[in-house]
């Protein structure tokens, strides 16, 4: 959430880096300064009675202590007629917070100056390329029908189950599964990522501290009894842990991972370019999280974006990253990259992670504060990134790896399942 006086001081920037994001309700700006100065206005008679009323219980303290209690009388009168003017002035106020709150949570994070103004993924800018893209035989099959023929993802099953979206992963599906997740772990931990496990379920605040809500309740399933949310990534639970929190400077920065499902209704989600795995409603992902100084945020997205690189580099696949634009960016985004593999019998790119900073939008909401050595508290900045969501990466690796012979397990992995081949 961005803060009312960074608006008021930047008003003329605001506008213009919301331009670059395509929010179409700028006039929601100035209405956020209308009501501050109503805010303030009100908040001012309401120090001006409160200090008036003070002056007068000082005056009637000193009269009843001379004994002058008929002086006394008439100014007590005035303290009921204050106290009345202070409630009413209260409630006033109470209900400009609340309206200038709603009108706050509307506006989308400001794009940081790099992003480029866009309207969607076409305006996208490639930053980097990495790989050979492998020429695959006119007879090589798409990742859905290699799980059929090796018996390894059933997808009629997950549907009779739960329904579409939710895949059963069996034998050695199910262990190739199991060994992305404890790799992805294990390189995290080599980067000083500490392993949490979160609850998989959140409740509103901290849907909230995050900016999934109010931005995306219908990709969210809700728990209606419990009013609950499923997790649509480890993130929320994750930066979480810090809500309310004021941490030592010297603390900075804070990271941490964890592997958790993800639970994503994707509303209106239909069609081939959704087959097999490309889209899931119930998915696996190692997350990274970190909390940092301002100062810093910048270079920490640039690091995580190479750690995120360094995997897929590891697991043998061609990928590009992505800067994405203003329009293609999520809510919460000060600036994201997005990591897409090449999917070679689809013959298309699939995004499997992305690495974003919020600068203080979400420690706003979350009043994810640092102590600095000063003694003052400020704002810190949080980053996420997937690092990495499996099932894109499963539906890559088998392929792009797919030979007569069966699918040839990535060495880095082998260690993990044990086996080198799946056929």
């Amino acid at each position: 959430m961005l803060q009312v006086s960074y608006i008021r001081e930047n008003r003329e920037q605001v506008l213009e880096r919301l331009a670059v994001k395509n929010f179409k309700q700028p006039e929601v700006v100035d209405q956020i300064i209308a009501l501050d100065d109503k805010r303030r206005e009100f908040q001012s008679k309401l120090e001006s009675i409160a200090a008036e009323a003070n002056a007068i219980a000082k005056q009637i303290g000193e009269l009843m202590r001379q004994g002058k209690k008929e002086e006394a009388e008439p100014l007590k009168a005035n303290t009921t007629s204050f106290k009345e003017q202070s409630k009413t002035l209260t409630e006033e106020v109470a209900a400009i917070e609340a309206e200038l709150y709603n009108q706050l949570v509307i506006l989308p994070n400001l794009p940081h100056s790099s992003v480029v103004k866009g309207i969607s993924a076409d305006d996208n800018e490639i930053v980097y390329e990495y790989g050979v893209k492998p020429n695959l035989p006119e007879i090589a099959l798409p990742h859905w029908e290699l799980a059929t023929k090796y018996d390894i993802i059933d997808f009629e099953l997950g549907n009779k189950i739960a329904g579409a979206g939710f895949p059963v992963y069996k034998g050695k599906g199910a262990k190739l599964q199991r060994a992305l997740i404890n790799f992805f772990l294990d390189q995290a931990d080599l980067q000083g990522y500490r392993e949490m496990q979160p609850p998989i379920v959140v409740n509103e605040a901290s849907g909230f501290g995050t900016g999934q809500l109010p931005d995306k309740e219908g990709q969210m399933y809700h728990v209606g009894i419990d009013n609950l949310y499923l997790i649509p990534t480890a993130e929320v639970p994750i930066t979480n842990l810090y809500r309310d929190v004021i941490v030592k400077e010297e603390e900075l920065p804070i990271k941490n991972c964890a592997y958790t499902p993800c639970f994503r209704r994707e509303a209106g989600s239909y069609g081939a370019h959704v087959r097999g795995l490309n889209r899931l409603h119930q998915f696996d992902k190692v997350e990274i999280v970190q909390v940092v100084h301002p100062d810093t945020s910048y270079q920490v997205l640039e690091d995580m974006s190479s750690y995120v690189q360094s995997l897929l580099k590891a697991l043998e696949l061609p990928y590009r990253v992505l800067g994405l634009c203003g329009g293609d960016m999520g809510f919460t985004s000060a600036k994201t990259y997005d990591m897409e593999v090449w999917c070679a019998a689809q013959a298309r790119w699939l995004e499997v992670s992305s690495v974003s900073n919020f600068e203080t939008y979400q420690s706003n909401r979350l009043k994810l504060r640092y102590k600095g050595k000063e003694g003052k508290t400020h704002l810190a900045h949080t980053l996420n990134g997937s690092a990495l969501a499996l099932p894109r990466i499963l539906a890559s690796l088998l392929e792009n790896n797919q030979t007569e012979n069966g699918i040839k397990i990535p060495s880095v992995l082998v260690p993990y399942t044990k086996f080198e081949w799946i056929s």
